[in-house]
């Protein structure tokens, strides 16, 4: 349902009230409307099903090709335009927007950058196109915010390949992935390297992950790895020390910020359409102080969420962006995409826990931006690292 006019005043159907998509270039808003609405249109009714059943909607993996969402890395899209996709992709639903911005930010990018030629032209054209899929798989069983010293999985160079053995939680399409982008240990001189592990080899194995809370059409994996055998050239060479993708992480931590304004957008969304179409004692809920006030508090979560990742695109242009500025951009998006969720579910009333409504699923998904790509703790704690100089963690 769309808002209706009001005295004579127009509404805001996309919800801009700060006009940020006016800064794209005539193109690029041009190209950001087209996959706006296909988005809307296409995977946000779709998605909510998806979401219910925890199943991944092959289906639509093509149509997001179609838009040029596998190859936002490559395509010379500008920083802005590229946050705005995964906005709007976590708008229409967070699970895609999670395996679009892992595909482009991580699995795309590192291979781009950090691979070999032959690397490149055997992975590169099915990734784009989604006919292919990777899955980053650096998160251990028992390492998460401590993984880069306490990584556990190893490597060994043994008659011409590489062994891997070890363990992997919470990996991303583990479990339709093509290959995996392991982050193991050289045995040989300690240095944390990234491989390339086609899924079909011996001794892989990935098992998803049921009953969780939010990120359901996401399947999460735990994978172990026996012995695994890769060729030599597997190893990606750009990667052979874990310090080569520190740019790539702080990019990829940037961009769950673009997912939490994306989600409070769909928040504002689905609790505009609600409150304007449900009736109590007589009249829309849109018309009471309470719930107009809670509207309003939300949508100015979003756009001060939208306006900081405006800035953050700016400096990525630059390149100036650093670690302490994506993890407070990601901490303080997240901090009040929690919120705004809440307040959207508080204005659903009841419907808010149900899964028919649209809001509780924004209301698990919003648990997941605020953990995963570095926890809020570990984030803020970067953040007075640098404003500060003393690290509160070892």
């Amino acid at each position: 349902m769309q808002p209706q006019e009001h005295n004579g005043r127009p509404p805001f159907p996309d919800a801009d009230l700060i006009h940020v998509v006016e800064l794209l270039p005539a193109a690029e808003r041009q190209r950001y409307a087209r996959i706006r609405e296909f988005l809307q249109a296409s995977v946000r009714p779709a998605s909510l099903g998806y979401w219910n059943r925890e199943e991944f909607p092959f289906g639509l993996l093509q149509d997001m090709a179609g838009h040029g969402l596998g190859a936002l890395q490559l395509d010379g899209s500008s920083a802005l335009f590229k946050g705005l996709m995964y906005a709007e992709l976590a708008r229409a639903d967070v699970s895609l927007s999670a395996l679009a911005g892992i595909h482009n930010e991580l699995i795309v990018g590192m291979i781009s950058q950090l691979g070999s030629e032959e690397q490149k032209s055997r992975w590169l054209p099915g990734l784009t196109g989604f006919t292919e899929l990777g899955a980053f798989a650096l998160t251990e069983p028992g390492h998460g915010s401590d993984i880069s010293r306490g990584l556990e999985t190893s490597a060994r160079l043994e008659g011409g390949e590489w062994v891997l053995n070890g363990a992997k939680r919470w990996i991303g399409a583990g479990t339709i992935a093509d290959f995996a982008l392991v982050w193991a240990r050289d045995q040989a001189d300690q240095e944390i390297k990234g491989f390339i592990v086609e899924t079909g080899r011996p001794g892989f194995t990935a098992t998803r992950i049921a009953n969780k809370i939010g990120l359901r059409i996401m399947q999460n994996a735990d994978i172990t790895l026996e012995d695994v055998r890769i060729p030599a050239g597997n190893l990606l060479p750009g990667a052979a020390r874990f310090a080569s993708v520190q740019g790539l992480l702080r990019d990829s931590r940037a961009w769950v910020g673009w997912q939490a304004a994306g989600i409070q957008f769909a928040a504002f969304d689905v609790a505009r359409d609600y409150v304007l179409e449900r009736h109590q004692f007589g009249r829309p809920l849109a018309g009471f102080q309470l719930v107009q006030q809670q509207l309003a508090d939300v949508l100015g979560n979003a756009s001060a969420s939208l306006a900081l990742m405006v800035q953050v695109a700016r400096l990525q242009e630059e390149g100036r962006l650093e670690m302490a500025q994506a993890a407070m951009a990601k901490a303080t998006t997240t901090r009040l995409a929690r919120a705004t969720v809440a307040m959207g579910r508080s204005l659903l009333g009841g419907n808010g826990i149900s899964g028919d409504y649209g809001m509780a699923k924004l209301f698990g998904d919003a648990e997941i931006l605020y953990t995963y790509e570095g926890s809020y703790e570990i984030n803020s704690l970067l953040v007075g690292r640098a404003v500060t100089g003393i690290s509160a963690f070892t």
